[in-house]
């Protein structure tokens, strides 16, 4: 019987070449030519759901994402941070104990789940992070972007290239009412605990000509230790990057600095297969900006001004892929390509169990130039 190649659809997404879906794929017994397909198409689209894996186990899980990236050393792409208690990532991961690289996240108490006993999962909400939140009489019909992010350690690990993400359970079909509250008036309407996507490509190509060839030479210095480090500070009420109040922790109250550790990375890492270039920052984690001219930026407060300034035409609602999470969806996401965020506002009944797996990559990221940082 002729084996059948996998289908790639596109999805009908907010523009074309961001998102596709592919049917009966076979994680648990993955083809090389299957993988292939898989991995064009991610490198196309930067985000691609697997339906109906429901059965995929953790382990299936691990090895597709380190599939993208063989030689890495197979460690969770945020290393120990999590040990970290002031960490602001601390409280949204639990992991799973026979594979440490996937992480379970979600809403609610669970008695046991892969090996893990009387948990409870607590959805990230805007009202612990952002500056200004939503009024708590109207929580549960409106929502926030939570942390516009890259899945990166962005201190002495390398930024992964893929994350996979595993719907086990959904809650019901609630929508909310996204609000940006920036004063632009924009909102979305959105399915209750969506991950919101957007692609760097885009992020980069709807800048002007000027823009783009600032953002080609500059390179954005990420703050050490930079999740302990932004815990007692606020964000945007968009999610995209911090308000500067100089509420930052000093570096003696950070875990031990290694200079050498501290990341310097290009505003644009450019695609494997496409050549394409994406705008890549995690605004949040910013702590200065290096311009092409050799000036380096160090007022955080104009930093984070300028980067909110190239990133906040790409997160309206237009350029927004707000997945409607299925149970059984298995997303893979082009971690160097895309910038994504938790949404949503939960009551204490809602459950939401999901499985999160990337691992810090075996190489650095590829500048415009095709040098690795």
């Amino acid at each position: 019987m002729a084996v059948k190649t996998l289908e790639v659809r596109p999805l009908d997404g907010p523009h074309p070449q961001f998102g596709a879906e592919i049917d009966n794929v076979d994680i648990e017994n993955l083809r090389d030519e299957d993988f292939e397909v898989i991995r064009n198409a991610l490198y196309n689209y930067h985000v691609v759901v697997l339906k109906n894996q429901a059965g995929v186990s953790p382990k299936a899980q691990y090895e597709i994402t380190k599939r993208f990236d063989p030689t890495c050393e197979g460690s969770y792409g945020h290393g120990k941070t999590l040990d970290a208690k002031r960490s602001v990532l601390h409280p949204d991961l639990k992991t799973i104990p026979h594979q440490p690289q996937v992480q379970v996240i979600g809403n609610g108490s669970y008695e046991e789940y892969e090996g893990l006993k009387n948990f409870v999962l607590k959805h990230p909400h805007h009202r612990v992070f952002h500056k200004s939140v939503i009024p708590e009489e109207d929580d549960l019909d409106f929502t926030r972007f939570y942390r516009w992010h890259i899945d990166a350690a962005l201190y002495a690990l390398n930024p992964p290239k893929v994350t996979s993400l595993m719907a086990v359970k959904v809650p019901a079909g609630r929508r909310q009412t996204l609000r940006y509250d920036d004063g632009t008036g924009e909102e979305m309407d959105v399915p209750l605990g969506t991950t919101a996507f957007v692609s760097g490509q885009n992020m980069y190509d709807i800048l002007s000509e000027d823009d783009k060839e600032f953002v080609r030479g500059a390179k954005v210095e990420y703050a050490p230790h930079p999740y302990v480090w932004m815990s007692s500070a606020k964000s945007r009420t968009d999610g995209l990057g911090m308000i500067s109040e100089g509420l930052e922790l000093p570096l003696s109250e950070l875990p031990p600095v290694d200079e050498s550790q501290i990341k310097i990375l290009p505003m644009c890492w450019k695609n494997p297969v496409t050549g394409k270039l994406a705008l890549q920052i995690h605004p949040s984690a910013i702590k200065a900006i290096h311009k092409p001219d050799g000036e380096v930026i160090t007022d955080l407060k104009e930093a984070r001004d300028l980067v909110h300034r190239l990133q906040r035409p790409a997160i309206s609602p237009q350029y927004v892929y707000a997945h409607d999470w299925v149970e059984g969806d298995f997303v893979l996401f082009n971690n160097q390509g895309v910038t994504h965020s938790v949404v949503g506002a939960f009551s204490p009944e809602e459950r939401r169990l999901f499985r999160q797996c990337n691992m810090a990559s075996s190489e650095g990221v590829m500048g415009p130039d095709g040098v690795l940082y």
